[in-house]
């Protein structure tokens, strides 16, 4: 059985919008329970992180427009796509991460690796000609 394919436009998204796997983990986490509202100590539990980074994820994907904050203590979050596109790209996400995990995952972290080169290659020194 071989992996379902990234379509173009998902990996356009995948490498615009999903910064990490925690945060795309957070996302689905938020997106298969939409009805129920979270807080960083139940993400952080859920995905074995630390209260410190989930609320970190949680305000990422409020930013994003992903998730909204509950009125008025702002401590859980709910998913809330700010558009129909939004929702409907994360659908598509959802369903080619169960697929191929693996894929999708090497997307992330090929993001990750080109940016911190890019940081390397700052501090090479160059020798002028």
């Amino acid at each position: 059985m071989s992996a379902l394919p990234i379509p173009d436009d998902v990996q356009r998204f995948i490498l615009l919008a999903i910064p990490s796997v925690p945060y795309l983990e957070a996302l689905l986490l938020l997106r298969g329970a939409p009805q129920r509202s979270w807080d960083a100590a139940e993400i952080a539990q859920r995905l074995y992180l630390s209260e410190k980074v989930a609320a970190g994820l949680l305000g990422e994907l409020s930013a994003a427009g992903m998730a909204d904050p509950e009125r008025p203590a702002g401590a859980r979050y709910r998913y809330r796509p700010q558009s129909a596109h939004l929702a409907a790209m994360v659908d598509r996400l959802a369903d080619i991460y169960a697929k191929n995990l693996v894929g999708v995952s090497t997307l992330i972290h090929s993001k990750l690796s080109k940016k911190a080169q890019q940081f390397v290659d700052a501090f090479v020194l160059r020798k002028d000609t």
